[in-house]
């Protein structure tokens, strides 16, 4: 019944390409052959730490990661944060385009699946967004991630959407330094030590978006305070901060 249910859904409301945003065609797959050669996939080296490209084998961790410590372990991401990447991010964040995350989703468990079983974790937590935010969106893109990272993963990680929240609406990141962004986001986000179980030491942190990386410090300071023994972190897309 879930099948029919997928065929259904998709006859309805037919998915579209995370790249030029064409309809697909029916039953085609979640990207347009042609667009998935202009998506630029993270290659080797990386940074230990957060997974940016760095410059050669020699440069274990990127620069941020060398001046600033981080409480994370270590993350991966997709794609670097070009200029195609920023525009399927922001078609998701506002246009609704929720079904793109399909697509990203399956192709993380398909290239880190390995590396996310060596995590041994207990949950997948999406970075939460505020609560208005997410009534005008309709959804949070982080949870949409996880979601599709869970369901394409040939072992089980549950989402967990419930530990993690965000009590206090910020400023706008962008035009903040590396400084700025972390005071901006300090205390922002709580979790709830109560629903964090034996089995979830090791957790892996969702989002999109990582670039200085100081949403993602400041969840993972949250998870620690709250009994968490490790976090690690997946994103789509990563880019080369302030």
């Amino acid at each position: 019944m879930e099948g029919a249910a997928e065929v259904l859904t998709e006859f309805f409301y037919p998915r579209r390409c995370p790249v030029c945003d064409r309809v697909l065609p029916f039953r085609s797959g979640n990207i347009c052959p042609g667009c998935f050669s202009k998506l630029s996939f993270t290659r080797s080296p990386v940074c230990r730490k957060c997974g940016k490209e760095v410059l050669g084998e020699a440069e274990e961790y990127c620069r941020d990661c060398s001046r600033r410590r981080k409480s994370f372990e270590y993350g991966f991401a997709l794609l670097n944060y070009d200029e195609t990447a920023r525009h399927s991010m922001a078609r998701i964040k506002y246009q609704g385009r929720r079904e793109y995350m399909d697509f990203y989703g399956e192709a993380i468990a398909a290239r880190y699946g390995k590396q996310i079983a060596r995590m041994e974790a207990g949950a997948l937590i999406p970075v939460p967004v505020h609560r208005k935010r997410k009534r005008e969106r309709g959804f949070n893109q982080a949870e949409a991630l996880a979601e599709a990272i869970s369901e394409n993963l040939p072992f089980p990680v549950p989402v967990r959407a419930d530990i993690l929240i965000r009590n206090k609406s910020t400023l706008p990141q962008k035009d903040l330094t590396a400084a700025e962004r972390l005071k901006n986001l300090s205390r922002a986000f709580e979790a709830d030590g109560s629903r964090i179980s034996l089995r979830m030491k090791n957790v892996i942190l969702v989002d999109d978006i990582y670039t200085t990386g100081s949403t993602a410090e400041a969840c993972t300071r949250a998870l620690l305070r709250a009994g968490v023994e490790k976090v690690y972190l997946l994103n789509v897309c990563i880019g080369h901060g302030r």
